[in-house]
């Protein structure tokens, strides 16, 4: 009897997927549980196992389409595993009947780290065409999968070696166009949103990092070796952001539809994170609870599964306030963009070493340049300067945290 496969719910209001990627097709066997396909969202991308065990009969939406939530996207059969699939301790005798269909080889083999240098199907093709080997590339996706990004973003070597000759021909300037997934449509979307519904503006100051620094070399072995992680700055910043929220709520605050505004007496703050398919904004649940050691342990663990694109839809939901830190890839200062419906965001930049005046004498001092965008119809310009204000008072002097002073 014939098995429907169909999209399944892929969190609140969403309402349409795409697969992007077939795994199997038409007549390969599968195991139970075995990914068929992957299926890729307006927030996330997941893979779908298959239900039984069989073979495969029919695919009916080809990769790249649209489907609805519930659709019926291909067909299987219940099966035995073919004699040449099932493992075989004695040497294969001679089957009587024709071979099954063969699953489609990888591009390169699997390497001791699970799917690594394992290439997507449209990434296959891409590499062919570039004449790469999958090896040479390093995959973006679930346990190093080799996404059709990756082979796009890889340069065939014989380009490589004509970038180091000045005396070689200029090299093909072909121009490509790429349907934007679904992820990266609706980052654009409620990027044009956020300027677009909001009174966005922003205020800056810079902090001595010194303070935190000393604090930060003094402890971190000890740190490191009692919670199995090495302590970073962002919970700091954590720290000293929840302490001024609590001073300042309507930084926590946002405004409704109906012009009411909505105060949050618990501190949800997002994380932005660079994942595998963009920016992802993972929120840690009542940071005001946690220690030091829960917080960088909470931010390493989103750091990890967004580069694996294992975020879940429910974690991505909700935040109060947000802290984004640009300095990690160098950012001097920028001014970042609300996350709505927020009325705050914090934006963290790239410590660099600048003379600074202090008591009548010129120092050199670990500056970092600090950005606040806030929504001007909730919070006044008083209220954003001193907000800020206090978060560099908190880092410049982190025991002011702990007297709550």
């Amino acid at each position: 009897m014939a098995v429907e496969i169909r999209i399944p719910s892929a969190g609140e209001s969403v309402t349409e997927v795409i697969v992007s990627e077939w795994m199997k097709k038409e007549g390969d066997y599968v195991e139970e549980d075995d990914f068929i396909c992957e299926l890729e969202s307006d927030k996330a991308s997941m893979e779908l196992p298959a239900p039984i065990s069989g073979i495969i009969t029919k695919i009916l939406k080809p990769a790249g389409e649209p489907c609805e939530i519930g659709e019926v996207i291909a067909t299987m059969e219940e099966a035995e595993a073919p004699a040449d699939e099932k493992p075989q301790e004695q040497p294969k005798q001679e089957a009587p009947r024709a071979e099954a269909p063969k699953q489609e080889a990888p591009a390169a083999s699997k390497s001791d780290n699970g799917s690594a240098g394992v290439a997507m199907p449209s990434a296959q093709r891409i590499l062919a065409q570039k004449g790469i080997d999958a090896a040479d590339v390093k995959g973006n996706g679930k346990d190093g999968r080799i996404l059709k990004e990756d082979a796009e973003a890889a340069t065939p070597a014989k380009y490589t070696e004509a970038a180091r000759d000045s005396s070689a021909p200029q090299g093909p300037r072909s121009v490509e166009k790429v349907r934007m997934s679904p992820m990266r449509k609706t980052i654009a979307r409620r990027l044009v949103e956020s300027k677009q519904g909001t009174a966005q503006l922003t205020t800056f100051n810079e902090i001595d990092m010194s303070a935190v620094m000393e604090l930060r070399n003094r402890y971190k072995d000890s740190f490191e070796k009692k919670y199995g992680i090495k302590l970073g700055f962002m919970s700091f910043f954590a720290k000293a952001a929840i302490d001024a929220l609590k001073e300042f709520p309507q930084v926590n605050a946002e405004i409704t539809d109906d012009g009411h505004l909505v105060y949050h007496n618990y501190y949800d703050i997002g994380v932005a994170i660079g994942g595998g398919k963009g920016l992802v904004v993972p929120v840690i649940r009542n940071a005001e609870l946690l220690s030091f050691a829960q917080t960088e342990l909470a931010i390493a663990d989103f750091a990890k599964r967004a580069q694996a694109n294992d975020i879940e839809l429910e974690e991505l939901e909700g935040g109060t306030f947000t802290i984004s830190n640009g300095g990690v890839y160098g950012s001097m200062m920028s001014t970042p963009i609300l996350n709505p419906p927020q009325s705050g965001i914090l934006g963290l930049h790239n410590i660099v070493e600048r003379p600074v005046a202090i008591n009548g004498e010129v120092k050199i001092r670990p500056i970092m340049y600090v950005a606040l965008t806030y929504d001007h119809r909730v919070i006044d310009g008083r209220e954003s300067v001193t907000f800020l204000r206090r978060i560099k008072d908190c880092i410049e002097d982190p025991s002011r945290m702990l007297l709550e002073i």
